[in-house]
């Protein structure tokens, strides 16, 4: 009785593994990807201070996320049928008007500017509790924000020489060189803020509110010259710049302020395109007679309102949606990353489309965005502009990550706004 029950045990039990071929007997076999994955999220999880606020975070890789995808979706270079052709930009708004809801989910400039405004009061107030002067933290802050447009300047100044000798049409390199500078106009007005942090951290947004409100009437109701308006350049992004460092200070912690935000800003936004005229699209359009973000208008303001609010109502559930590793692992990843993303997303969309010419002219790459057909080609050239993404990536990463000090290795932004727990000096 006793050996059947061995024999049955024995039967039962697991035959022992064999050996792979060319592996020691006893070494363990090597996770499988996704457990490598797993546990790379977790190791960021839970290096990441308990203090932090991930929201932060979220919204920041949202803001980024919403600007590449609407630069890719509304930007075609058209390159027409000829011997030398002279390229050309257009847009799927200008002969698909009904897309032009699109233009408000990823205009996300509003956001970048609330979080910029949080990060960077909270930034100075800590290297005021330390003991920083102003100076050294502003050179130090602005030495992050404008090392790795060194790089886009360089290789765009190359490129620039390259084609005009290679006998590229002047119009064609422009347009070129304009696209992929075009993210710089935002870099400027993000540092004249920062210089002025310490005399904007208490100013109310109702001040530039109403400066925006002011320099509209004049062009608008009373003919004033056009180039008025770029006073509200800065004066627009204030607006939810100065919304963040309200809430860097603890005065935005309530809903009914978010609420407020964003039905007050969706009200007021709605009113002045149905009855003031102002365009219904948030981004720009070619030929427009008017643009709501080139300069931004009181439309584009009031917009950038609500989209703060909805921002902050959000806290609560991208709080929550960060505890998980995985999540939180892609979040912080792409926030060490922002910046390079965000310069060198139009180099990858042109690198695309220039690629593509060896085939001839493709639909949705080099073709007029005049029909749905165009958006439904866009779509699917979208893991390709993503692709040369990451080899921009690859090739100037080191350019955002790395500091003045050799052998130093920087995680940006610091302590205060990164989503790294290491810092460097």
């Amino acid at each position: 009785m006793t050996g059947r029950i061995r024999d049955t045990a024995r039967a039962a039990a697991p035959a022992a593994p064999r050996p792979a071929v060319g592996r020691r007997p006893g070494r363990p076999s090597p996770p499988s990807l996704p457990a490598r994955v797993s546990a790379a999220a977790r190791r960021i999880d839970e290096a990441t201070p308990p203090e932090r606020d991930r929201a932060v975070d979220a919204l920041r890789a949202w803001a980024i996320l919403g600007v590449v995808l609407g630069h890719w979706l509304v930007t075609a270079l058209v390159v027409p049928a000829g011997a030398r052709p002279e390229l050309h930009t257009a847009s799927p708004l200008q002969y698909l008007p009904g897309l032009t809801p699109f233009s408000w989910a990823f205009q996300t400039l509003a956001v970048f500017f609330l979080v910029s405004g949080y990060v960077t009061t909270r930034g100075r107030l800590s290297a005021q509790a330390r003991g920083v002067g102003h100076g050294p933290w502003l050179r130090r802050r602005l030495a992050r924000l404008f090392r790795p447009v060194a790089a886009v300047l360089a290789l765009w100044t190359v490129v620039a020489v390259a084609l005009l000798l290679g006998g590229a049409e002047p119009g064609t390199v422009r347009t070129l060189v304009k696209l992929a500078l075009s993210p710089l106009w935002f870099l400027l007005v993000l540092a004249a803020l920062t210089a002025a942090t310490p005399l904007l951290t208490r100013l109310h947004p109702v001040w530039p509110l109403a400066v925006v409100l002011h320099v509209d009437l004049l062009r608008f109701g009373f003919g004033a010259p056009g180039l008025l308006g770029w006073i509200n350049l800065p004066a627009g992004w204030l607006v939810p710049f100065t919304l963040g460092a309200a809430w860097a200070r603890g005065e935005l912690c309530g809903r009914r302020t978010g609420w407020a935000l964003l039905a007050g800003g969706a009200v007021a936004t709605a009113g002045l395109v149905v009855l003031a005229g102002y365009p219904a699209s948030m981004v720009g359009v070619p030929g427009a007679a008017v643009s709501n973000l080139n300069p931004p208008t009181l439309a584009a303001v009031t917009f950038g309102l609500a989209q703060c609010g909805l921002a902050l109502l959000l806290r609560e559930p991208l709080r929550r949606a960060m505890r998980r590793p995985l999540v939180w692992a892609a979040v912080a990843l792409a926030n060490l990353s922002a910046m390079t993303v965000f310069l060198w997303h139009q180099t990858a969309l042109m690198a695309t489309t220039a690629t593509g010419l060896l085939a001839g002219r493709l639909p949705g790459l080099h073709t007029l965005p005049d029909h749905p057909g165009w958006v439904v080609a866009r779509l699917a050239w979208l893991p390709v502009f993503a692709l040369a993404l990451m080899v921009c990536w690859a090739a100037f990463h080191g350019w955002e990550r790395t500091t003045g000090r050799r052998g130093a290795r920087a995680v940006h932004p610091g302590a205060d706004d990164a989503p790294h727990p290491r810092v460097v000096g």
